[in-house]
């Protein structure tokens, strides 16, 4: 490398001294190509010269070794230089040769120089090329294997061998009016009917026995609480003796509880056009003035797109048959209150009904207790998790109405199933109790205002039009 440097050292101390015939050899070459009507570009080689930066990089590079190789190949061809051992006499024996071997040498080199530079310079873009195509190939690898694993974590939680992902799956998308469609892209027909059969409610098959609900005075009772939910219930807000508000609030659980104190004041409310068209819960509660009220009748919807104006089974207010329609087929019956204001669960007609007193009431299910005895319920009871509403009676005459909210994902609260809807009502004491429709139509109303927060089926936070609803009026 030290010959090398000191060889340079004397080529560019003998270019200087030859400056001058240097330039006008560059000249005459340029207007040589110009009349050849060359394309390429020529390369100033006197620049190299007084550029000590460029001409470093050039003299190092492996190439230009190779470049220069060549050129003393070519000068020994034309027999201008003997051996490579000469001396300066020699070299500068070189530089004093005549302009057409000058031109011929460096211009020789200084093409083989512009094939360098073009050389270098695509090499750079195709490694640069390189660089971006690794880079999106790494995103697509990324890519690849997240879909392999959720694609592998959905399969094993579909077809694995956990049956709860799948009975819930199943049988949430089942009662659902525009998302049964998730079960049967996964499963056969023969499959969904297998997990329906395994997740059910099996009720009592009793009819209530109103003899057992006694109405308890409190005012005029010391009492003592059994549990916490006993003292939740029978601890009145200040200056309202009419209801309370219960907060449920447990885990993955958000739900509201109204405690009505009055019986008599719950009333069977419908909508304002109900045979062709439903109404919107707040709607019906402040047309009617009512201080609570709360959905009730599931309705026929053909399609999942009717406008919830025709409730399945029989509706009664003021003690007559406003609508009798074909049954929901959910289990249950009539859920009713008499006369002497006693909610009354039972497999009957309209006309039954009437006969056993009863003066307010609709049909739907399933039960989830009667008597004071829960309804059995195998798996999930076949009905999934979604926002749920229910009616129910203790013994001592209060009436419950609970609306659970389901399917705000976003805040962890899924909805609840048969089983807490059960335990919920029982943990407060219902007596007689019974599952109301659900879903987008499940609404609780207080005072004008709808307090559940509730979530349709493509995830909008809207309710939806319903034929009637359970109401408080003063």
């Amino acid at each position: 490398m030290s010959s090398r440097k000191s060889r340079m050292d004397r080529y560019n101390d003998l270019f200087e001294e030859n400056k001058n015939d240097i330039n006008e050899i560059l000249k005459k070459s340029k207007e040589m190509k110009k009349e050849e009507k060359s394309h390429k570009k020529t390369y100033n080689f006197d620049d190299i010269i007084s550029e000590s930066d460029e001409k470093k990089k050039f003299f190092e590079d492996d190439d230009m070794k190779e470049l220069f190789d060549k050129r003393k190949k070519q000068k020994k061809d034309e027999k201008t230089v003997k051996n490579q051992k000469q001396s300066d006499s020699n070299l500068d024996s070189i530089f004093s040769n005549s302009g057409d071997k000058m031109n011929n040498t460096f211009f020789a080199d200084e093409e083989d120089i512009n094939n360098l530079i073009e050389k270098e310079r695509k090499s750079k873009n195709k490694k640069s090329g390189n660089k971006k195509m690794k880079l999106w190939q790494k995103i697509v690898v990324l890519l690849i294997c997240i879909g392999l694993v959720f694609g592998s974590i959905l399969g094993f939680l579909l077809y694995g061998p956990y049956p709860k992902f799948r009975h819930w799956l199943i049988t949430t998308a089942m009662t659902t009016m525009n998302h049964q469609y998730l079960a049967k892209w996964f499963y056969s027909d023969k499959t969904i009917d297998d997990v329906l059969k395994k997740n059910y409610v099996k009720e009592s098959g009793e009819g209530t026995d109103t003899s057992k609900v006694t109405f308890v005075d409190y005012s005029k009772t010391k009492v003592m609480y059994k549990n916490k939910y006993e003292k939740e219930i029978l601890t009145k807000d200040k200056d309202n003796d009419l209801y309370k508000l219960i907060n449920i609030n447990d885990g993955s659980m958000r739900g509201y509880l109204v405690v009505i104190y009055d019986p008599s004041k719950v009333k069977m409310e419908t909508a304002s056009s109900m045979g062709s068209k439903g109404e919107m819960l707040v709607s019906m509660a402040k047309r009617t003035n009512s201080v609570v009220a709360m959905n009730a009748s599931g309705f026929i919807d053909p399609n999942y797109n009717s406008n919830g104006g025709r409730p399945y089974g029989v509706v009664i207010k003021d003690g007559k048959i406003v609508s009798n329609l074909e049954k929901a087929n959910v289990g249950g019956g009539v859920i009713g209150f008499t006369k002497d204001n006693k909610l009354i669960l039972g497999k009957m007609s309209g006309e039954e009904a009437l006969k056993k007193g009863v003066r307010d009431a609709m049909e739907f299910g399933p039960y989830l207790i009667v008597n004071g005895k829960p309804s059995f319920i195998k798996g999930n009871g076949g009905w999934g998790t979604a926002p749920r509403s229910a009616i129910g009676q203790r013994q001592d005459g209060i009436v419950l109405f609970l609306v659970m909210d389901g399917r705000d994902y976003a805040h962890g609260i899924d909805g609840v199933g048969m089983v807490e809807l059960t335990e919920i009502l029982a943990k407060y004491g219902a007596y007689n109790a019974s599952n109301l429709d659900g879903g987008t139509s499940s609404g609780l109303v207080i005072n004008g205002e709808l307090i559940n927060k509730p979530v349709n089926g493509s995830g909008e936070k809207l309710t939806r039009a319903i034929p009637d609803a359970w109401v408080v009026t003063k």
